[in-house]
């Protein structure tokens, strides 16, 4: 029969330039792969036309065989697949959540994966790993960046012209520099850890991650396919009693973005280095190879994870908890909690750490003592004595 996808996602949201083919009554989506099912708007028309599918991905409409007549559209939801580009997190839908992506992206069963927790008995004094040159971080550029709710977290746009390029270096990095892209943030729900990674286990209740492209790459999908594509400065958050006036314009202005898909322009820029750990703290990281948390997975990633977590008001922390919704397409807007991939295993990986940062001797055997000595000396003789 003739199929009408359309491009549009969210019924509440239509763009009416797509309300143009719709059935006069509704047709199971039984011959479609049977994948994890999610409710699916379908259109209704008042006569007689042919079947519409809205595509929870977006885009442009893929019309098949459809008569171009406007109909007058009513929409109700019945089940129907999630696409095969679909992924989530478990606390949005444990059918697409991380357990899942390697059915997706085959790279997220890979080696090398991330987050890890570090662990400060095995890390490795690296002393080439010398302080960060930031170019850029200190002033507010001209921007605009722009907030966007992608519905998996809050993006951060901050590449926005030659004006405003900010560029990382030194550090141990790869050459020649890494500018930045963006940067979003991972949370847990109310009173739980959020953050991906961890020291010694211990995980704090948010992570932000600034994403970097190697200058050398043209473009995010070239620098995806090597290993020193991109850089990412990983930093925990904690939580304080008093909010961070750093955060403010941000924080402030998640309410404009609380829909998924939506993104607005911040109404003022602020120095990028003010989110970032102190002066003397920049100083103080871990480095590991690993990968991006979120599909694809690729293996393309110089980790820097910050030692010293930054302050965020408690208040703050509740803003990401529950004003962003995660508005899977077909599924009722709900809060956006939990937003992080497990640990992954090191799989043998070094994690190095910078001359200022703290490592934990691995524990080791006590020295003899001259009386335990003198002890083993009897006993040998003792059992040589016939």
């Amino acid at each position: 029969m003739p199929l009408v996808v359309l491009g549009d996602s969210e019924g509440e949201h239509l763009d009416p330039a797509h309300l143009e083919f719709y059935p006069s009554r509704i047709y199971p989506p039984l011959q479609l792969p049977l994948l994890p099912v999610k409710l699916c708007h379908w259109g209704v028309s008042l006569g007689e036309g042919d079947v519409g599918v809205l595509d929870r991905r977006g885009g442009a409409p893929l019309l098949h065989g459809a008569q171009r007549e406007p109909r007058l559209l009513s929409l109700i939801s019945v089940p129907c697949p999630l696409s095969a580009g679909t992924w989530c997190y478990d606390s949005q839908d444990p059918k697409c959540g991380p357990t899942h992506w390697k059915e997706m992206a085959p790279a997220c069963g890979g080696p090398a994966q991330s987050p890890i927790n570090i662990d400060l008995h095995l890390v490795q004094r690296d002393p080439t790993l010398g302080p960060f040159i930031l170019q850029g971080y200190n002033a507010a550029p001209p921007g605009p960046w722009t907030l966007e709710n992608d519905g998996h977290t809050v993006l951060l746009h901050i590449d926005a012209g030659p004006q405003s390029h900010l560029e990382i270096r030194g550090a141990g990095l790869p050459l020649p520099a890494y500018r930045a892209l963006q940067l979003h943030f991972h949370w847990g729900g109310p009173g739980r850890a959020g953050s991906e990674h961890s020291l010694d286990g211990q995980r704090r209740p948010m992570e932000m991650h600034v994403v970097h492209m190697n200058t050398r790459y043209q473009s995010m999908g070239e620098a995806r396919g090597h290993p020193d594509g991109l850089a990412v400065l990983a930093v925990l958050l904690v939580e304080q009693d008093t909010d961070n006036a750093n955060f403010s314009v941000l924080v402030s202005s998640l309410k404009n973005v609380s829909e998924r898909g939506v993104s607005v322009n911040l109404a003022s820029t602020f120095p990028l280095a003010s989110l970032l750990p102190g002066a003397s703290g920049l100083s103080r990281y871990y480095r590991y190879s690993g990968s991006l948390t979120t599909p694809g997975c690729q293996p393309a990633v110089v980790w820097t994870v910050f030692e010293d977590a930054v302050p965020i008001g408690r208040a703050q922390v509740a803003q990401f908890q529950t004003m962003l919704q995660s508005g899977l397409p077909g599924s009722h807007p709900a809060p956006l909690t939990e937003n992080f991939r497990p640990q992954q295993p090191l799989g043998g990986r070094r994690v190095s750490a910078s001359p200022g940062a703290s490592i934990r001797a691995a524990a080791s055997a006590p020295a003899p003592t001259l009386a335990g000595v003198h002890a083993a000396l009897l006993g040998l003789w003792l059992w040589q004595s016939p």
